[in-house]
């Protein structure tokens, strides 16, 4: 039975989905996690990237920078990038020293061709080596609006697989989607991953606060949708692309159609769904978004 949705519980079921968001950084954004700390809560999640163009130094600086601030690291493993089974064993003993191996997110990457013997994530999963190395919870990937290279179809075996898998290792899942403009697609996608049966926590990918040219050209990087309904939908104009765009609507859209569906924060059918804010706009602008929003003053 829908549930209806007044002003009031519309504040409180955004509030839901916002509470424990997660962040993204990359290797170089040190010095940018230190200058957000204080706009960030304690314990809040810190995906750090598995670029091209970082190194090994670089991924586990980042990880131990975001655990000694009082974080949780969740290192990127880009199976496709790994040139041998030695590196990424390598990779994990050292974020295992750092004390920060408890949590990754293993994606196959953005190499078409791999550069050594894991053609995707669920190689890496199935590797067995993640547990060697304290690894308690994997992140996976979910594509609410398709991938521009991958068939639906094979998205959708390639996420039952690995849930499946990790289940029977005895490891927990998340799944982070990729980021989007529109609601609907979004919701939709939850409710086929809930009728499959897959119940673990989903955080849907959302682009934090930054210029309304970048998050149209990230958008087309990734293959995400961007005709004029759903960035209207967003709250932005392809006929004015100045100044920045911020995800508030977004947010109490997807907040007020996850409620109407009876999802809500802790859904009868499933696991938890949440946010995790792609920072292109940067940390800083992304954290105090987050903590104007909460409070009232965005």
């Amino acid at each position: 039975m829908a549930t209806r949705i007044t002003p009031a519980t519309n504040r409180a079921a955004s509030l839901e989905l916002i509470q424990d968001f997660s962040l993204e950084m990359t290797g170089k954004d040190i010095p940018a996690l230190a200058e957000a700390k204080g706009h960030i809560p304690p314990g809040t999640r810190i995906n750090v990237t598995f670029l091209g163009n970082e190194d090994l130094e670089m991924r586990v600086a980042a990880a131990k920078a975001a655990r000694d601030l009082g974080f949780v690291p969740v290192p990127h493993i880009s199976a496709r990038r790994l040139k041998s089974r030695e590196q990424l064993e390598e990779f994990l003993g050292r974020l295992q020293e750092a004390g920060a191996s408890e949590h990754v997110f293993v994606v196959g990457g953005d190499p078409a061709t791999p550069v050594g013997p894991y053609e995707d994530s669920l190689e890496v999963i199935r590797s067995g080596i993640l547990q060697q190395f304290g690894v308690r919870e994997v992140g996976i990937s979910g594509y609410p609006e398709d991938h521009p290279d991958i068939p639906k179809a094979t998205l959708w075996r390639a996420l039952e697989d690995k849930t499946s898998e990790l289940t029977e290792q005895g490891l927990g899942a998340v799944i982070l989607t990729q980021f989007a403009f529109d609601t609907d697609p979004v919701a939709d996608w939850i409710d086929a991953v809930r009728a499959k049966g897959i119940n673990a926590p989903i955080r849907v990918g959302t682009p934090g606060p930054a210029g309304v040219k970048r998050l149209l050209s990230f958008a087309r990087r990734f293959g995400v949708g961007a005709n004029a309904m759903i960035v209207k939908k967003y709250g932005f104009s392809l006929t004015n692309l100045m100044g920045d765009a911020g995800p508030d609507r977004f947010v109490n859209d997807l907040a007020a159609v996850l409620a109407e569906r009876t999802h809500g924060s802790q859904p009868h059918s499933g696991g938890r769904v949440g946010l995790h804010f792609y920072t292109f706009g940067g940390l800083l602008a992304t954290a105090e978004w987050a903590r104007d929003f909460v409070s009232g003053q965005g």
